[in-house]
């Protein structure tokens, strides 16, 4: 079995593409299931196989502990730990190939809280990977495609376990801005240059820096533009999946 977190900033299209690629593993005869740990989510393009919301409402924790919603949530989020191994007795009860967590929209209720590494470390001890997603559109200024380098150095500080980078939403850009991107993933100089650019004052001096310390890291953020809504993308995700999961071989039959 092998579990996949998907992680972006808010309205980077985490739970469609859990709706998506988890369609698209089935087609591919792949036993897998959608998982929702987003407790404050209304609703959602997939049906989850397993939801937090039946164990955690936000709803009933506003009205006991005259919270608001972002209380509420906050508490939620780290309630749902103290359901870690519920959630896990599911997953197996389910004996899937592949599980597929959709995050809770809010990244920092995941991954900035105790609760979101605890999680990932005890949910299972199945191979594990994270799909970061970086939004197309808000990535498309090199000044906002840094600050998602930063977090997504951050998210991997939080976690330890293979991480790999979508370009989500490609389908939102010509195919020449589409292309830059994904050069900036490749070519640091070339995001250097575009920063040099398109920068200056302290958003230059900042982004640059800020570039420099996490390539120094040794981080690679090669990104695999990907559209949930045409599947694009999905054969080179499940490539990337596979060489981090089983060394290339096929998991999907």
């Amino acid at each position: 079995m092998y579990i996949v977190f998907i992680i972006g900033t808010a309205g980077s299209g985490k739970s469609l593409l859990t709706a998506s690629f988890t369609e698209w593993l089935k087609m591919a005869k792949q036993k897998v299931i959608a998982v929702n740990l987003d407790p404050g989510v209304v609703t959602l393009p997939y049906s989850p196989d397993i939801d937090v919301r039946d164990y955690v409402s936000v709803g009933e924790l506003m009205e006991k502990h005259g919270l608001g919603p972002n209380g509420a949530l906050v508490m939620a989020a780290d309630l749902i730990a103290e359901e870690t191994d519920t959630i896990a007795e599911e997953i197996e009860n389910e004996s899937p190939d592949m599980v597929i967590v959709d995050t809770p929209g809010q990244m920092e209720l995941f991954a900035f809280r105790a609760s979101g590494p605890y999680i990932v470390s005890e949910l299972t001890k199945d191979p594990k990977a994270i799909i970061y997603l970086f939004d197309s559109v808000f990535s498309s200024n090199p000044l906002n495609y840094v600050s998602n380098l930063f977090l997504s150095a951050a998210i991997y500080s939080r976690f330890f376990v293979p991480q790999t980078y979508i370009l989500s939403k490609c389908d939102l850009l010509p195919p020449d801005k589409l292309n830059l991107i994904i050069d900036w993933s490749a070519n640091p100089k070339a995001l250097e240059t575009a920063i040099e650019k398109n920068l200056s004052g302290t958003k230059l001096l900042l982004s640059r820096d800020t570039m420099h310390v996490i390539y120094r890291l040794g981080l690679k953020f090669l990104l695999t533009p990907v559209s949930s809504k045409t599947y694009e993308g999905f054969i080179n995700l499940n490539a990337t999946l596979e060489r981090i999961f089983s060394s290339g071989e096929k998991f999907t039959y």
